[in-house]
Formats: C-alpha cells, structure tokens, sequence
C-alpha cells in the first residue's frame, strides 16, 4: 500500500472530462505581464490565470492553483491586452496559470478577439499541465483553445525531470509542440526553433 507522502510526489492526473472549467473557473487571473522577454519566443504580453488542480509538487506558481486568487478578468483588463498586443515590438500573447485548459471562458474571449483583431500577425502561446494527448479526448472547450493557439507547452511539472537549463521548460518530459502543424498531420510536431 502506497502511503499519501509517496503518493503526493506526483502531480494529480485528471481523467478525460473530469476537470471542466464550466465548473471550475471563477474567471480570475492571477497577474497579467506586458512587455517580458521569459515567457515564450520574442517580447510578448502574458497573462496568468487563476486556478489549476494539478498540484505539481515545486509548482513555482502555487498561489496561482487557487480558482479565486487574484482578481477577476475584466473587459478594460482585455482591451489594455488588445492594445498592448497592437505595439509593433509585441511578437504575441502567452497564457500560463493556473491552468489556461481550465479556464477557457477568460482565455478563448482574449484568443478570438487576438484572432478577430490581427489575425495571424501576433502568435499565441500557452503553457499547460494537459499532455497534448490528453487534450485530443477532454472537452471541446479545451480543444477550441488548443485549435487557436500556435505553440504549446504541455505535460505536467515533473520535479524529479527538473532542469533548469532547458528552453521555455521546467522539466525534461515537457515538449514544447507546433500546434497548427501537429493538428494538421494527427501527430506532435515539436516547435523546430527548440535549442536541443
């Protein structure tokens, strides 16, 4: 038998359609960052939201996991994103947590306004505790995200994989995936910039 202490150096691994954000999001963020240089490729604009039942034991955003930490995502909050997106230096939008897969309320509004507003022009980002192949068979507010986006991060923070010499990762069993060509082909392809 398997005691709690050992159990809890996992994350918590969700079954398909267990965790939805209908039922989860309080629609909170936990911070919103303009202008960084750490949270994808070029400058980008990054939002974090609130709440993620991962529970990756080292989790660097652990106040993040609560549904209602932080303050709730508001219209003037979505056009001072739209607007800073717009500055010409801005490469694009990355969304991080908490977990952007559970909170698809706040997240796919700014994405199909990014969308609306300048197309293909500013690319998307999102980190995310799903594994690609977990997001194939969960709900279809986690895959109309994941349709919209242009770069993933997926898998959840492994503490025992850490290293802290890999690109845009925390841990070496994250892939850093080209979403419109791996939902193109039926297979990930991994984002070819990737430093090995």
């Amino acid at each position: 038998m398997v005691n709690d202490a050992a159990q809890r150096k996992r994350p918590r691994d969700p079954n398909p359609k267990t965790w939805l954000a209908e039922r989860l999001s309080r629609c909170y963020i936990a911070s919103y960052k303009p202008f960084n240089f750490v949270d994808g490729e070029g400058v980008r604009c990054s939002l974090y939201v609130s709440g993620c039942p991962f529970d990756c034991p080292g989790c660097y955003n652990k106040a993040a996991q609560n549904f209602r930490y932080g303050q709730p995502y508001t219209k003037e909050l979505e056009d001072q994103i739209i607007a800073d997106i717009g500055q010409s230096y801005v490469q694009g939008l990355t969304l991080l947590g908490g977990e952007p897969f559970l909170n698809t309320g706040v997240c796919l509004s700014l994405v199909n306004r990014i969308r609306s507003e300048y197309g293909q022009a500013k690319d998307i980002w999102s980190w995310s505790g799903y594994t690609w192949e977990e997001l194939q068979h969960d709900s279809e507010d986690k895959r109309e995200l994941l349709s919209k986006i242009d770069i993933l991060v997926d898998g959840r923070f492994d503490l025992a994989k850490k290293d802290l010499t890999l690109q845009f990762r925390g841990s070496s069993n994250q892939r850093i995936i080209d979403v419109q060509p791996s939902l193109k082909s039926g297979q990930v392809v991994i984002w070819d910039r990737l430093v090995k």
